[in-house]
């Protein structure tokens, strides 16, 4: 089980939780929500042990813990089996062991051979104890159902691209199911089939679940209680995302009715003082009345959230023909994911690249944006085009040592500083909000400095990578309305089906190393 008990938690002088309490039982599923910057991240932190409450106290009880964090680190050489055993030192040692006594077996003199194969068969034994002849099948059925292929087995774990990591250590933190599980952000970079077979797996873990995800679907495919994180604090919902949400607007609804029907009575109320002040006959009642008020505890009205607000602008009109990609093969070593690919991009298209994880999207889009130089082929621009590139790990190259302001005024040093702070108002860092240090702020947080800098260069094409990823609900929504109405044109790699079936006038499928047109999805 996890528990949180009068838990307050700062950073400087920024308070993020204040008694904050909860309990989430054995065989629970719980989403964790609440907006960027509330301090989901931060609660997984305090229960994992990662960090310690500043007051109150906050963990788990009844068993290991597996947390998948938001920032894998993981730059093993070691291979992905490899990697996944590490899920289980006590088979891993008896192994190993087994592994020294059948050699010590092939070497062995009549005299010791009787007491070697009794310890090997004490081993063996162990081994059975621990589960270990079903781990290696375990393994197999975790990778494959977050998309790992047989080859994939053998890779070290640093060759994969920042995406495939995320999966890889959410594998290490499913493989061996823990008593209680943490998972930030789960689904970011996970394709359908991928998101699918997850939220199977966690529909039937038998723990303690806490889980953060923007993801409203899969928590409604997951959880049956929803932990509200606002303001420090926490409110409890039972049911799944759609529940939590029509009890919230009916809370709100009824907060609001009795905050007006309050107003009313209050207005009543000073009337009969105005009006009575001055007559001595009245003193008494007015007194009363005026002590009654003061006594009275205020409902507030519902105040809305502060949402981003902002419209991404082309800079000038490119040619007719902006993007022609010709004969491009890219190979990671052995690894050829991209095979004579010719891709060509009109003025004003919005062209929206699909395909599982590790088809080639990313590599497509960073050999188009110049960052990669393509095994074979060529990628020839059209003369007027400005280029602006979000790359889908963009968020973390941000330098955590660097102000919010700080960081968007290297990427754009020409811009006055009015002008920097103007546009990160529009991503709701204002005041003093933007001498924030970057490493403070939540994964979201870091997504909109990162819009914040696209916003900030001029440009009429714009490459995105998963662009949505990390964004809460809101601003994923301010965003696509964005690029629905950008004027520009737009090459965009995503697993965000809003971003196929609201933005997008052309959508190809990346796969097999090749891509082809869907031609089922055109809007123009």
């Amino acid at each position: 089980m996890f528990f949180a008990d009068g838990v307050a938690k700062s950073f400087g002088p920024r308070d993020v939780l204040h008694d904050l309490s909860f309990a989430i039982s054995d065989g629970e599923r719980v989403g964790l929500v609440g907006p960027n910057g509330a301090g989901k991240s931060t609660v997984l932190k305090l229960l994992a042990g990662d960090l310690e409450p500043d007051a109150g106290q906050a963990g788990s009880r009844g068993g290991r813990v597996g947390y998948l964090r938001q920032e894998t680190g993981l730059e093993s050489g070691e291979s992905l089996v490899t990697e996944m055993w590490r899920a289980f030192p006590d088979a891993l040692a008896i192994e190993r062991e087994l592994e020294a006594v059948a050699r010590a077996i092939g070497q062995a003199n009549d005299g010791a051979l009787d007491g070697l194969i009794e310890r090997q068969a004490r081993l063996f034994e162990e081994f059975e104890a621990v589960d270990g002849y079903r781990i290696e099948a375990r393994i197999g059925r975790v990778l494959d159902g977050l998309g790992f292929s047989t080859e994939d087995r053998a890779r070290p774990c640093g060759d994969f691209s920042g995406g495939w990591q995320m999966r890889v250590a959410l594998a290490q933190a499913l493989v061996r199911r823990p008593e209680n599980l943490l998972l930030d952000e789960p689904t970011n970079h996970l394709d359908s089939d991928s998101r699918e077979w997850l939220a199977g797996e966690l529909a039937e873990y038998s723990g303690a679940l806490l889980i953060v995800t923007h993801d409203g679907d899969f928590l409604d495919q997951v959880v049956g209680r929803v932990l509200d994180l606002r303001e420090g604090a926490v409110q409890s919902y039972t049911g799944n995302y759609s529940d939590y949400q029509r009890q919230k607007a009916e809370q709100l609804k009824a907060r609001d009715r009795a905050a007006a029907r309050q107003e009313r009575e209050l207005a009543r109320q000073e009337r009969f003082i105005e009006r009575f002040r001055a007559k001595a006959t009245k003193a008494s009642a007015v007194q009363s009345r005026e002590r009654q008020i003061s006594k009275i505890e205020r409902v507030s009205r519902t105040r809305k959230e502060a949402a981003v607000s902002f419209d991404l602008e082309a800079t000038g009109r490119t040619e007719r023909d902006v993007l022609a990609c010709s004969g491009v093969s890219h190979a990671y070593g052995e690894n050829l994911v991209l095979l004579d690919v010719d891709l060509h991009v009109e003025r004003s298209q919005k062209v929206v690249l699909v395909g599982p994880n590790g088809s080639g999207k990313s590599t497509l889009l960073k050999i188009a944006a110049g960052s990669l130089r393509p095994s074979e082929g060529a990628v020839e621009w059209a003369g007027r085009a400005v280029v602006a590139y979000y790359d889908q790990h963009q968020d973390e190259a941000l330098d955590p040592h660097r102000t919010v302001l700080e960081e968007v005024a290297a990427a754009a040093p020409a811009q006055p500083e009015v002008r920097l702070r103007s546009t990160l108002g529009q991503f709701l860092f204002r005041g003093d909000a933007v001498f924030k240090r970057v490493a403070v702020l939540s994964g979201g947080e870091r997504s909109r400095v990162a819009l914040a800098k696209l916003l900030l260069q001029p440009a009429n094409v714009l490459l995105l990578d998963e662009p949505t990823n990390h964004l809460d609900r809101t601003t994923r929504r301010k965003l696509i309305e964005a690029l629905e109405r950008y004027d520009g044109t737009l090459l965009c790699a995503s697993h965000d089906p809003a971003l196929v079936e609201r933005v997008a006038t052309r959508v190809y499928e990346v796969a097999d190393c090749g891509v082809r047109e869907v031609l089922e999805h055109r809007r123009d």
